[in-house]
């Protein structure tokens, strides 16, 4: 049975954590400064809380690190003396939708542990694309007209956005670090940069419609839910 370690335990990592643990992997996490909601999450996703990161990473496979980017780095160094103390070794999986440049920096940290170090991602482009569509077709007064079009032409691409949308509101506010990151990866290439700057924009604007105590009837979070039939 595989051992995975997992920080943190937002919606993502918690979500990660599940279906490993509904895979047959045993699943740790660490709950310490983190808040009764993180608790909750990580119970209800079968994922053992852990004292310490030693306690965490004993006997683990691999390591993830799930988390807004802009911390990557600071868990990496928080890590890392466990890691070096430790004789037999995780691998240590980046999952964070980090630059090149970024990447360099978070490996260069853990390196010197002698820990295997594996770059991954989870991306989230279309999704803001889908959002920016539907709330522009809102503006205009064909919204409707526009899910009509969808579920005729489109029926699958609809499924998605209505799964995909509602998903991304809780989790908008970290997209903004990921998309930052692209866009510094896209640099050189100043078009494609600016799209990522943007869309980064888009799911701050998103994230604070989201944090809204009374959201008034032009909040974007309630606009996308009565366009995709959610309220």
């Amino acid at each position: 049975m595989a051992v995975i370690a997992i920080i943190a335990q937002g919606t993502m990592g918690a979500g990660v954590g599940r279906r490993l643990s509904e895979s047959g992997a045993e699943v740790r996490t660490l709950l310490t400064g983190r808040s009764p909601a993180s608790a909750e999450r990580a119970r209800a996703a079968s994922m053992a809380a852990a004292t310490d990161e030693h306690a965490l990473l004993a006997g683990a496979d691999f390591f993830l690190s799930i988390l807004p980017p802009d911390q990557a780095e600071a868990l990496a160094r928080q890590m890392a003396p466990a890691l070096t103390a430790l004789a037999e070794k995780p691998v240590y999986v980046d999952c964070n939708a980090l630059s090149p440049q970024t990447v360099q920096q978070v490996a260069a940290v853990i390196a010197p542990t002698g820990v295997d170090f594996v770059d991954a991602g989870i991306t989230k482009g279309t999704t803001a694309i889908a959002a920016a569509m539907l709330l522009g077709a809102a503006r205009f007064g064909c919204g409707e007209a526009l899910i009509a079009e969808l579920t005729q032409s489109q029926p699958q691409m609809l499924a998605r956005m209505r799964s995909n949308i509602p998903g991304m509101y809780d989790k908008a506010y970290r997209w903004v670090g990921e998309m930052d990151e692209i866009s510094e990866f896209l640099e050189e290439n100043p078009p494609s940069r600016d799209i990522y700057a943007a869309v980064a924009r888009l799911y701050g604007f998103l994230a604070t419609a989201h944090a809204e105590v009374q959201p008034g009837p032009d909040n974007a979070i309630r606009t996308l839910d009565r366009i995709l039939g959610k309220s």
